[in-house]
C-alpha cells in the first residue's frame, strides 16, 4: 500500500511499476476464476425497493426513520444503559413488524471481563459552571460509569496534572476538599483542514495499491517517557482513582484532548469498571477551551471555584445483549451468512454515526430482502452488537459461544457454516469499497459482486486491514469478517464519541447507498453455490489478544487535501 505521507516523486514511481503489475494480476484472476452467478434483475429490485422507482412518491427507505428511533428517541445507548435496552427493545419490535424470523435478544454477560463488569449507568441531570473569579458555563458531561454530586457542590478548583505514577506523589497531602484538573494545557493548534470530506480519486488510489519497498525512515528518537501499553494504562487509571479518593479530593475533571478537542466538543470514554464503581468520584469531560481558561488562571495564581450538580444512576445488571434476526435459507438453512454493526454507542450524545447508521443500515438490508420475499439458499443473520465501545466484547462473545474460542481455536461445527460477516462502523460516509483482511482469495468475488454497482460505488478493493471493529471478532477465529470503506466526511473531527454525534450528523442519501450494497452483498452470499473462501485458522491467542479492540474503528485513512 502506497503511504499518504510518501514523497510524490516516490508516489508516482510506484504507481507507475505497481499498477502494470497489478493490472496483470487483476486479468489473470478474471480468467482462472469462474464467473459469480450474479442476478442483475435482483439488483435492480434492492435499488428501487430502496430509492424508488425515480417517480414522485419519494423513496421508499426506512433507514432514515430507524436512525430517528435509535437516536432521538432511544438514545443514547451506552452498553446495558436503560436507554440501551429500550432501544433493544424496540429494534425486536420492529424487525417482528418486518416479518423477520428468530428475532431475540440474545444475552451475554459482562461480568467475568477483565476490565470490570459493565453496569447500567445514566445521567438524569448535569450542570456545570466556574463561578469564581467570574461566571462561565462549562460545556461538559459527565464521564460514563462515575457517580453524582449527591446535590449541588461549590469547591475550588487545583491543577494536579497526573500523567504518570511519578507525578502522584507531588500533590500527596495537597488534594483534600478539591475539585482536580489532572491534565496539561491543551495544545490547541489552528484547524487549517477542512471538518468534512469525501475521498478523492487520489487518495482512493493511495488505499487501492499495495506499496512496493521503500527505504525504512530513520528511527524516531524515543520519548523520554516511554508511552504506557493499554494494560499499563488501565492500571494507572485504577491507581490514580484510588489515589484521588485516598486523598480527599471531592471530583476531578478533565479535558477533551484529543485532536476533536479542537473544535469546541466533548469527547469522552469512561471511568475504570474494576472495583465498585458507585464509590467512584464525580467526574466531567470539559471543552479544551473552557478547561484551558481555568488552568491558565490556576497557573496565574488565581483562585478559581467551580459547581456542579451533577446526578447519575447506577443499575447493578450486568448483562448484555446482541439484537439478532434472520431471514432463513430455502436449501441450506444451517449456513449462514451475517452483516450487522454495533448497536451501543457513548452517552455524550445520541450515537448517531458511531453507529445507529451502521445498524439502521444494517437492518434495512434485512427490510429490503425480506420485503422483496426473494429465495436465498443460505440463512441471511443480523447481529446488532452490544458493548462494542469497551472492546468489541458483544461481538467476541457471540463468536465465543458460536464458533471458536480464539485462546485455544478448536471451531464448533457452525464454524463451518459461516459463509461471511459485513460489518459497517465508520460513520455516515457512503461505501467506497472493501477491506480485504488478508483474505486475496476475495478479490476476485468482490470485483464482480461490485461491478453492477459501479453507478453507486467505484468498488475499491484494497490488501489494507482495518481495526477495531466487530469484523474482528470473526476475522481472530478464521471466519471471512470484512469492513467496508468509507467517505470520512466529519467523523474523525467532529462526530466520533463527542457531543456532536447527533441525528444532524447523518446523511440520508449515503445510508440508502450503504443499505442497497449490504443488501445485495448479503444475497451474493446467501445465493453461490459455494461459501465464501476463508484464509487458515490462525493459532490461538493469549486471554486480552489482538481481539480486544478498543471498539469503533479508529482506523487510518487518507488525510483530506
Amino acid at each position: 500500500m502506497l503511504s499518504s505521507v510518501m514523497p510524490t516523486s516516490n508516489r508516482f514511481l510506484a504507481l507507475l511499476i505497481a499498477t502494470p503489475l497489478l493490472l496483470a494480476a487483476l486479468a489473470f484472476a478474471q480468467r482462472t476464476t469462474a464467473p459469480e452467478p450474479i442476478d442483475l434483475n435482483v439488483i435492480h429490485r434492492i435499488k428501487v425497493a430502496e430509492l424508488g422507482s425515480g417517480g414522485r412518491g419519494g423513496s421508499p427507505s426506512k433507514v432514515m426513520d430507524t436512525v430517528w428511533n435509535l437516536t432521538d428517541l432511544h438514545g443514547p445507548r451506552l452498553t446495558n444503559s436503560p436507554q440501551f435496552r429500550a432501544a433493544g427493545e424496540w429494534a425486536v419490535a420492529k424487525l417482528k413488524e418486518w416479518g423477520l424470523s428468530n428475532v431475540n435478544l440474545e444475552k451475554w454477560s459482562t461480568s467475568d471481563l477483565t476490565t470490570g463488569p459493565i453496569p447500567g449507568w445514566q445521567v438524569t441531570a448535569y450542570s456545570g459552571a466556574m463561578v469564581e473569579p467570574s461566571f462561565m458555563s462549562l460545556i461538559g458531561a459527565p464521564i460514563a460509569w462515575t457517580s453524582g454530586t449527591n446535590g449541588p457542590l461549590t469547591a475550588e478548583a487545583t491543577l494536579a496534572t497526573l500523567a504518570t505514577p511519578a507525578d502522584l506523589e507531588k500533590f500527596r497531602g495537597k488534594l483534600k476538599g478539591k475539585i482536580v484538573l489532572t491534565n496539561a494545557l491543551v495544545d490547541m493548534q489552528l484547524p487549517l483542514t477542512p471538518l468534512a470530506y469525501r475521498y478523492t480519486n487520489d487518495q482512493l488510489n493511495d488505499i487501492f495499491v499495495e506499496s512496493l519497498p521503500v527505504p525504512a525512515a530513520a528511527p524516531a528518537t524515543p520519548p523520554a517517557t516511554p508511552a504506557m501499553t493499554p494494560a499499563e494504562r488501565r492500571a494507572f487509571a485504577e491507581t490514580q482513582r484510588k489515589f484521588l479518593q485516598d486523598e480527599g479530593a471531592v471530583m476531578v475533571v478533565s479535558a477533551t484532548a484529543s485532536a476533536l478537542g479542537q473544535t469546541g466538543l466533548v469527547f469522552g470514554g469512561g471511568a475504570p469498571r474494576t472495583g465498585d464503581v458507585t464509590h467512584n468520584l464525580p467526574r466531567v469531560v470539559i471543552t479544551a477551551e473552557n478547561y484551558n481558561r481555568i488552568a491558565r488562571l490556576l497557573q496565574h495564581n488565581v483562585p478559581v471555584k467551580l459547581s456542579f450538580d451533577i446526578k447519575t444512576e447506577f443499575t447493578p445488571e450486568t448483562d448484555s445483549f446482541n439484537v439478532i434476526a434472520e431471514i432463513p435459507g430455502a436449501t441450506k438453512p444451517q449456513e449462514i451468512v451475517m452483516l450487522g454493526g454495533h448497536f451501543d454507542s457513548w452517552h455524550y450524545a445520541t450515537g448517531a454515526t458511531d453507529n445507529a447508521a451502521g445498524s439502521a443500515v444494517a437492518m434495512e438490508a434485512l427490510r429490503i430482502l425480506k420485503s422483496l420475499n426473494v429465495k436465498m439458499d443460505r440463512t441471511v443473520r443480523l447481529a446488532l452488537w452490544g458493548g462494542e465501545e469497551q472492546g468489541d466484547y458483544g461481538s467476541a462473545a457471540y463468536v465465543k459461544a458460536h464458533f471458536a474460542d480464539p485462546t485455544v481455536m478448536k471451531p464448533t461445527p457452525e464454524h463451518a457454516n459461516l459463509s461471511a460477516y459485513f460489518n459497517i462502523d465508520n460513520g455516515t460516509g457512503r461505501i467506497r469499497g472493501i477491506y480485504l483482511q488478508g483474505n486475496e482469495m476475495m478479490r476476485p468475488v468482490f470485483e464482480q459482486w461490485f461491478a453492477p454497482l459501479k453507478d453507486l460505488t467505484p468498488g475499491i478493493i484494497t490488501a489494507r486491514n482495518t481495526t477495531n471493529t466487530d469484523h474482528e471478532s470473526f476475522d481472530n477465529v478464521g471466519l471471512p469478517g470484512f469492513q467496508f470503506i468509507q467517505d470520512p466526511l466529519d467523523y474523525d473531527t467532529r462526530t466520533h464519541h463527542t457531543n456532536m454525534d447527533t441525528y444532524e450528523r447523518v446523511q440520508p442519501a449515503d445510508l440508502e447507498q450503504m443499505a442497497i450494497i449490504e443488501a445485495v452483498f448479503a444475497y451474493n452470499a446467501a445465493t453461490r453455490p459455494e461459501k465464501l473462501p476463508r484464509k487458515d485458522l490462525p493459532a490461538a491467542m493469549p486471554a486480552g489478544g489482538r481481539g480486544a479492540s478498543g471498539g469503533s474503528g479508529a482506523i487510518p485513512r487518507p488525510t483530506a487535501n
